[in-house]
């Protein structure tokens, strides 16, 4: 008790230990009912589940959105502005029928009995959310154009809907925590080699780069569009005010935020996620990156990912302007080139590598990390445990922080030993005191503060000419100092002595034994 006492005294995040494991288990449990649902009603395969799980959120998050609208309008004494279900009918155009803007409503279909409701669901209100911007031609309705609701059991559909209901999604914390179990349900990588990045780890990196409404904002690897959620997030919160001038308005809306995947189902996950946040019209893209289909050259301010590590590739469709900054059919290094090629000048990159990318011996890796130290500026290497990616990968990874430049400019980078980032570094990654993370984010804003700090301590400085040195190496131990404990031992005579003894001992104890009992 004393332990589990001054481990809750230590903590001093928002949230404690004890109500951080219960929320979180709460919300498993929560989730793991509505899983099974779904396989109950057939429908068993992962991608599948979070696709119609997904569209099922976005009825209800619509809805508890509108319900938030019309409270504060009704204060202010005014009409909602912009409803999404407006008063009167809607003309759904897949049946040619008439229904009230009323039926399409979350707080209203859940009531209804499970056949009207499936009725209602299933051919009103999902066509209702495919039809969301019709007349517009933006990213949300190009991926819904061919969706498809596939619960067809409506005692199956009831579960699913209570399940749902139960969840808090006016919270963004716990609707974070919602999606990271969700998708970590997913449990394995695709084809492609992609996996996602957790939340926390997400936020962190956008809260280093500070993205800003001059910026053009990429993740070339988006998967379910983390990075551009949380940049959009980040910038809502940090300028409000400049939010309500039309132009700024315009730019977050329409041409801020980027995204290219090969995975139609999570670019349509994205879409939704956006459109929710308030981005009607991101440039959301199926797209290879790194094929020639891919022509963004000079393009980004900033550019936030976590591209594929490994799987397939058709090198014959990489893009030359890649391969000439690197020749190789490592993925993981083909995106560091594609950064380069797509960034402004004066663009910035903050992307997740495996640690291979820091002291590879091939040409290819020797060929992007002399590349980023000497032609543009690297500013920071952020090394993470491997239990980040946990229960699915233990692959273990580093954040790279580098300025596109085309003249140099590396002077001192910045390294950091991340060993705790607020989780256990298990399988089960249950909430825990220690995390470096706020940490991480306030010393890589404060770089001048580093410059005393010993190769002792957690973060420090190396020069550039020690990493051309030692190879263009850029793993943490090669410049840390481990310092080592002087341990004094006995000498041989005195060790020999105490053997003798003891020997002694056990040689008297033994006989003492015999005489008594043999």
């Amino acid at each position: 008790w004393l332990f589990l006492y001054i481990a809750l005294y230590s903590f001093r995040n928002s949230r404690t230990i004890v109500v951080a494991i219960m929320i979180i288990g709460e919300i498993k449990n929560r989730i793991d009912t509505i899983w099974d649902a779904f396989w109950t009603g057939g429908i068993t395969n992962s991608i599948t589940i979070l696709e119609q799980m997904t569209y099922l959120f976005f009825m209800k998050m619509l809805d508890d959105a509108q319900k938030t609208k019309e409270a504060n309008a009704s204060i202010m004494g005014v009409a909602v502005k912009e409803p999404t279900f407006k008063e009167g009918i809607w003309h759904n155009p897949d049946t040619d029928r008439d229904v009230p803007y009323e039926s399409l409503r979350w707080s209203v279909f859940k009531n209804k009995v499970a056949e009207e409701m499936h009725r209602i669901i299933s051919r009103d209100a999902f066509a209702f959310i495919k039809n969301l911007n019709t007349g517009k031609e933006s990213a949300y309705s190009r991926f819904m154009a061919n969706a498809t609701f596939l619960v067809q059991n409506p005692r199956t559909l009831v579960k699913i809907v209570e399940g749902i209901d139960a969840l808090d999604m006016n919270n963004r914390d716990t609707m974070g925590d919602v999606y990271e179990y969700v998708l970590g349900k997913m449990a394995s990588s695709g084809n492609n080699g992609q996996f996602r990045t957790p939340r926390h780890i997400i936020k962190m990196m956008v809260e280093m780069m500070q993205p800003n409404l001059k910026d053009s904002i990429c993740d070339p690897a988006m998967g379910s569009a983390g990075f551009i959620v949380e940049s959009a997030k980040y910038i809502q919160e940090h300028y409000k005010s400049e939010l309500l001038q039309k132009a700024n308005a315009e730019h977050y809306k329409n041409g801020l935020l980027h995204g290219f995947d090969t995975d139609t189902t999570m670019l349509r996950i994205g879409a939704m996620n956006l459109m929710l946040h308030g981005v009607d019209n991101p440039d959301v893209e199926y797209k290879d990156s790194l094929s020639t289909d891919n022509t963004d050259e000079n393009k980004y301010t900033l550019c936030l990912a976590n591209p594929p590590f490994a799987g397939s590739l058709d090198y014959d469709a990489v893009s030359k302007s890649i391969l000439a900054i690197t020749k190789t059919k490592k993925t993981e290094l083909l995106f560091m080139a594609l950064f380069v090629r797509m960034l402004q000048m004066g663009g910035r990159c903050a992307s997740i590598v495996p640690d291979g990318v820091l002291f590879g011996t091939s040409t290819g890796h020797l060929s992007i990390r002399k590349e980023i130290v000497d032609n543009q500026r690297l500013q920071a290497v952020i090394s993470m445990p491997s239990g980040v990616f946990k229960p699915y990968a233990g692959v273990s990874t580093a954040i790279l922080v580098f300025t596109k430049t085309n003249a140099g400019g590396t002077d001192k980078v910045w390294f950091y030993d991340m060993k705790a980032d607020g989780f256990s570094l298990d399988d089960k990654r249950n909430p825990v005191a220690d995390n470096d993370i706020p940490d991480i984010i306030n010393r890589f804003h404060n770089l001048a503060g580093e410059e005393g700090r010993t190769r002792k301590e957690q973060s420090f400085l190396v020069p550039v000419e020690e990493i051309r040195e030692k190879g263009y190496d850029l793993s943490i131990n090669k410049y840390k100092e481990i310092e080592r404990e002087k341990v004094e031992y006995e000498s041989s005579e005195v060790i020999l002595d105490r053997i003798t003894s003891l020997e002694k001992d056990i040689i008297s104890a033994l006989n003492d034994f015999r005489t008594k009992f043999m």
